[in-house]
């Protein structure tokens, strides 16, 4: 049985980026480290604001700074009235770090076809009691209305309550992981519910980058 790799890891250097880009010759466990805990800080502080992606950039001769790019679906919860919370945001990140923090706040255009949104949304509702088929079947239907291409979504668990764990998944139109050119989105969500935790899995196929690079070429020559 062939198992799954991760889809961001298997398309690095070729159409994905890292989402940390520094190099560090000495310090490298230092910052790495200091990444996970920005990481982990933001996510649980803007829960509910949509974070799907969260960017860290280094400068090779400033280590006293750090640039942060949050994407997120609901930009107004993280900037706040006259951008009060970015402010405290900041405050509080300097506090961790020690470090010069500049935010950037993007705004996720259409939050039904971003794997990770689609994944908590998914976790969200079997933790409000909604059954899973249902919520996945939902939110399978809408990322296809907002134009992707194809969608996976895989739940693991105690489903329903049930006394064994089990895994069932949904897929309508194309998902290619093993196509390298593929644009694949994945994200990973977690149910906490009476009966134990359910994991839950997306994958979004948005179209293949092979073209709109060969077009890019056609336009340019």
């Amino acid at each position: 049985m062939g198992q799954k790799t991760n889809p961001f890891g298997f398309r690095l250097g070729t159409i994905k980026t890292w989402d940390s880009k520094w190099f560090a010759a000495k310090n490298f466990a230092i910052f790495l480290h200091e990444d996970i805990t920005i990481k982990d800080f933001l996510k649980k502080r803007l829960y509910q604001a949509g974070i799907s992606k969260i960017e860290i950039e280094r400068a090779a001769n400033k280590d006293k700074r750090v640039k942060i790019n949050i994407n997120t679906a609901r930009p107004g919860l993280v900037i706040g009235r006259k951008g009060a919370e970015v402010e405290n945001l900041k405050k509080e990140l300097q506090r961790i770090t020690d470090k010069e923090v500049i935010l950037n706040i993007t705004e996720i255009k259409r939050p039904e076809i971003d794997a990770q949104l689609v994944a908590e949304n998914i976790a969200l509702q079997i933790e409000r009691r909604v059954s899973f088929r249902r919520a996945m079947k939902r939110n399978v239907s809408q990322a296809l209305k907002f134009g992707a291409k194809g969608i996976k979504a895989m739940c693991a668990g105690r489903l329903a309550g049930a006394e064994m764990a089990r895994t069932e998944w949904y897929r309508e139109g194309r998902v290619p992981l093993q196509t390298i050119r593929a644009d694949i989105d994945y994200g990973f969500a977690i149910a906490m519910t009476k009966y134990g935790v359910i994991g839950i899995k997306v994958w979004i196929f948005k179209g293949e980058v092979f073209q709109e690079a060969k077009k890019c070429l056609h336009q340019n020559g």
